[in-house]
């Protein structure tokens, strides 16, 4: 049987929760990063949802792999399906990433699409409107900024540029002193 790797590109970058025995930087063809996903539950309320990420068709998603340990896949992928998909707004697929780790190496991942037909879809918006709702939301998981600075943080340690997000993490760095304390 061959290893089951995870590609994350959001949360699952700083917190995978899950046992593994290697990560490499990797990178998702025909799909990219977006804040696309109303959050009712981590990052939002159903009163005020937030925004999370979800893989978006089109273009490509630089992020980490992770190798799940020997033994642990099954339970991994139970994990994983608790996490993710609470509500089903994403739809669970595995997919070829390259990884970076100078192997050249190409391997099928399990991740995580968002869905454009599920009601928590939120398309694209642009960066005012995820401003406004980034600035002030808050769910089980803590402040909506909070996650999007972090995912940001985690992609400038990769060395991978975001355009959009790092914008977005620029503008609410200037006013996070706003933040709603909810």
């Amino acid at each position: 049987m061959s290893a089951l790797w995870v590609f994350g590109y959001g949360s699952l970058m700083w917190r995978p929760g899950f046992p593994f025995d290697a990560q490499s930087p990797a990178r998702l063809e025909g799909a990219h990063r977006a804040l696309c996903i109303y959050s009712i539950l981590h990052r939002g309320t159903l009163d005020n949802p937030g925004l999370v990420l979800g893989l978006d068709d089109g273009g490509d998603c630089h992020g980490l792999a992770f190798r799940v340990e020997p033994g642990a896949e099954s339970d991994t992928v139970a994990y994983l399906r608790r996490r993710e998909q609470v509500t089903d707004v994403y739809v669970e697929t595995y997919r070829e990433i390259a990884l970076g780790d100078g192997t050249g190496q190409t391997v099928t991942a399990l991740t995580f699409v968002a869905d454009p037909h599920h009601p928590q879809y939120a398309g694209s918006l642009d960066l005012e409107a995820q401003l406004r709702i980034v600035r002030v939301c808050r769910g089980q998981a803590g402040a909506n900024i909070d996650y999007v600075l972090n995912t940001v943080e985690h992609l400038e340690a990769l060395g991978t540029h975001d355009a959009l997000l790092f914008a977005l993490a620029e503008r609410l760095r200037r006013g996070a002193g706003d933040r709603a304390e909810t």
